[in-house]
């Protein structure tokens, strides 16, 4: 269980090979090893962040999971919980996408709707479940500034964002009563793989920055919390600026 500071004993990463994710149980880490569970397709990079944790001295094993497979979601997360409970569980899979290939594009738009949307409410749900269970955890959603307005130039990521955002802001409501808690995660622009050749956006920032905001957040039983902090202003902002000038900002 997470004890009286807020450090967990268990981690399960769903997007096993996240640089975010990585991060997040690296910081608690730092404090103590942990038993983690990296969820992800089998590849050279789950190897590698295997090893990366191991050389902590955490416990790390690692299950197949595919977030186009809906139907294999429960047996996967049921698998995650096979080795003991499950202090926190990060959902931080995802695609970014070409939107100007996503939003011409049948195909490309379902990819991204399935992996980011479809599969985040599939996992939750089943997380939600086990962790009722076992009467205590916390689950960490990665959402993104994104998805708090959409804008031309990734309006289709930014929806797929807007829509899982808003199932993990309802299942911190649904689950509170069972013991378990959500965290909402809504980072900007992070310097990762997903962003690499990019033009990095104002208050860009990295997968460690993201990891101590999410740790602290976890400590601290927060529920939304922004990466980094002064977005939260800058987007509330943004929201509610009239279209017709929204469309002439550089955002």
């Amino acid at each position: 269980m997470i004890d009286a500071v807020g450090n967990p004993q268990s981690v399960l990463v769903m997007g096993g090979t996240s640089e975010i994710g990585l991060a997040v149980v690296e910081a608690f880490a730092s404090d103590r090893p942990l038993r983690v569970v990296l969820a992800a397709r089998k590849s050279d990079r789950l190897g590698a962040a295997q090893a990366r944790l191991e050389k902590l001295g955490c416990a790390v094993e690692t299950i197949e999971f595919d977030a186009t497979a809906p139907e294999t979601h429960s047996e996967v997360v049921r698998a995650a919980f096979a080795g003991g409970d499950i202090d926190v569980a990060l959902v931080a899979f995802g695609l970014l996408g070409d939107n100007e290939v996503a939003w011409t594009d049948v195909d490309a738009a379902v990819e991204l709707a399935q992996v980011n949307y479809t599969a985040a409410v599939s996992v939750g749900v089943a997380l939600g479940k086990r962790m009722t269970e076992q009467g205590h955890g916390a689950i960490v959603a990665f959402s993104s500034v994104a998805g708090e307005r959409a804008r031309r130039s990734n309006f289709v990521y930014g929806s797929t964002k807007a829509g899982m955002d808003a199932f993990y802001s309802g299942l911190t409501e649904a689950l509170r009563p069972a013991g378990v808690h959500v965290t909402v995660v809504r980072p900007g622009f992070v310097h990762t793989r997903m962003t690499e050749g990019l033009s990095p956006a104002p208050l860009s920032t990295t997968p460690e920055a993201v990891a101590a905001i999410t740790v602290d957040a976890v400590r601290h039983r927060r529920e939304l919390v922004w990466a980094p902090g002064p977005l939260r202003f800058v987007m509330s902002a943004l929201r509610h600026v009239p279209r017709p000038l929204f469309r002439r900002l550089p955002v």
